[in-house]
């Protein structure tokens, strides 16, 4: 207990004071706090308890069914071009937060996807799903979003690649803490 004390240190007193900062908002009526605990903080808590769970289901099934070596023959290091396309289209029909997406980058990884196609669909999560395309073809119209996606993709391939080479180069050496 001491240990987990010890090196959970920050992070519990960074609760302890989010604890104080809500009893001091409820109790003196303090507007800001109360905003922060009723529209922020409970929204991203129930958020979290119903999406969480459903999510790590369906990665674990994707875990159990889907086998390594099919992970690596379609999305492993030596996929290419075909790879990089599957990991973006994987990316880009998932729905939810980026916190979503990195049980699947793990499981990903685990299975044996190649460095460069995680984080290839990392950045593709972020900027690239088709719920957000929707919502954003409806604000900011059609010739918009295509044109920020022709200019996106190739800019966020290139980083996936320098990073992940750079990963893998570095893998040994990473302080994994």
């Amino acid at each position: 207990m001491k240990g987990y004390l010890k090196k959970n240190r920050f992070d519990i007193s960074v609760i302890i004071a989010f604890g104080i900062f809500a009893a001091y908002s409820l109790f003196f009526h303090f507007r800001p706090g109360i905003d922060i605990l009723q529209k922020n903080f409970w929204a991203f808590l129930k958020e979290m308890l119903f999406a969480l769970p459903v999510m790590f289901i369906l990665i674990g099934l994707f875990d159990v069914w889907v086998s390594k070596e099919k992970v690596q023959k379609h999305i492993g290091d030596s996929s290419g071009v075909k790879g990089v396309l599957l990991v973006m289209l994987l990316a880009f029909v998932q729905v939810g937060p980026l916190y979503a997406a990195f049980p699947v980058a793990y499981i990903l990884q685990k299975k044996g996807t190649s460095s460069v196609n995680i984080f290839i669909y990392l950045s593709s999560f972020t900027m690239a799903k088709v719920p957000m395309l929707t919502f954003e073809i409806g604000f900011l119209g059609l010739k918009f979003s295509v044109l920020r996606l022709i200019l996106s993709v190739p800019v966020f391939v290139l980083i996936g690649m320098i990073t992940g080479r750079y990963f893998d180069k570095h893998k040994g050496t990473i302080n994994e803490d």
